[in-house]
């Protein structure tokens, strides 16, 4: 039996209602919005800012979260290197359904490795793919550590942890780069406004 990878007698079926009616029926445009940052740099957070304020503006939005996805689709995925791979590509692979829905799709995840974010934008037509990295310091980040992770990874009881004993590469073009000021972390709502301005400027917000 033939794997899907490889299967060469299945056909694509087009449904005569397409992305551009979706997006004529919501009033906006689908993308992804792609958060990307160590643990603890306030993705989750910042993920769920950006929904709550665009429910507020009446635009329909899905939070697609790292931890919340491993407690389903990808909870057959461990932490290597080809595991973290796999899970960034399904998780590529459902955003794109959901931006072709017509929905702001908003994935929050640490996607530590630049090719496999890289290759999740190319998933995405349009420039529709926006990396936000949340760039905030290892140090504030493991001083915040509210799941007790980065004690765990400096005890030696996790490997492979993201920023202690394996690297992150930061996006080199990202649509938008988020830190803090003077030493402050900007307030979450604060964060989201900026993002959601980013999505009305470049018109996702109108259909």
């Amino acid at each position: 039996m033939s794997t899907l990878g490889n299967s060469t007698n299945i056909f694509w079926h087009e449904c005569p209602v397409g992305k551009h009616e979706r997006q004529k029926l919501l009033n906006q445009k689908g993308c992804v919005v792609w958060i990307t940052g160590l643990s603890g740099s306030g993705k989750s957070t910042l993920a769920c800012s950006i929904s709550r304020e665009l429910h507020s503006r009446g635009k329909l939005s899905y939070v697609l979260d790292g931890d919340n996805l491993r407690h389903g689709l990808n909870k057959n995925l461990g932490f290597k290197a080809e595991d973290r791979a796999e899970n960034i590509r399904r998780v590529g692979e459902v955003a794109k359904l959901f931006a072709d829905a017509g929905l702001v799709c908003i994935a929050s995840l640490i996607s530590p490795y630049r090719k496999d974010r890289d290759a999740c934008r190319a998933m995405l037509p349009d420039k529709s793919f926006i990396e936000v990295f949340m760039n905030m310091p290892l140090e504030l980040c493991e001083a915040r550590d509210a799941k007790g992770l980065y004690k765990l990874a400096r005890a030696g009881k996790i490997k492979g942890f993201t920023g202690i004993d394996d690297p992150y590469e930061p996006p080199l073009k990202c649509e938008m780069e988020l830190s803090q000021r003077d030493g402050i972390c900007p307030a979450p709502g604060a964060m989201a406004g900026k993002v959601v301005s980013y999505l009305e400027e470049k018109g996702f917000l109108e259909s």
